[in-house]
């Protein structure tokens, strides 16, 4: 009689270990990792993409500035290009007026339709 109620309280423990076969656990290793790789994909789409796409977008259009090019600085001035070199650019900001700017410090290169 008290094994039938010892059976029925008490039941078998098995340790949770590698199967005998060996292949116990490699699929958790990476279902672990793979909300740090979603995460990082959706960084990469959202934020890290579009802003390398933006620097190169910029790194282009400052490849392009050449003398007669009307441009805005990062600074807010409005000028014309009077002289490129390879990393500054003459502007012409008023009637005998020049200024000495680092190429990097122009924000756009207006066009006709920016006139107003």
């Amino acid at each position: 009689m008290f094994d039938f109620i010892s059976s029925l309280l008490v039941s078998e423990a098995w340790a949770m270990g590698a199967s005998p076969e060996g292949g116990g656990g490699g699929g958790s290793v990476l279902t672990g990792f793979m909300p740090l790789i979603i995460i990082f994909v959706i960084f990469y789409f959202l934020l890290i993409r579009p802003q390398q796409k933006k620097s190169k977008e910029h790194r282009d259009m400052l490849a392009g500035v050449k003398k007669g090019d009307k441009v805005v600085t990062s600074g807010g001035i409005y000028g014309l290009v009077e002289d490129v070199s390879e990393k500054t650019v003459m502007l012409k900001i008023a009637d005998n007026t020049k200024v000495k700017f680092g190429k990097a410090y122009i924000a756009a290169v207006r066009t006709p339709s920016d006139e107003s």
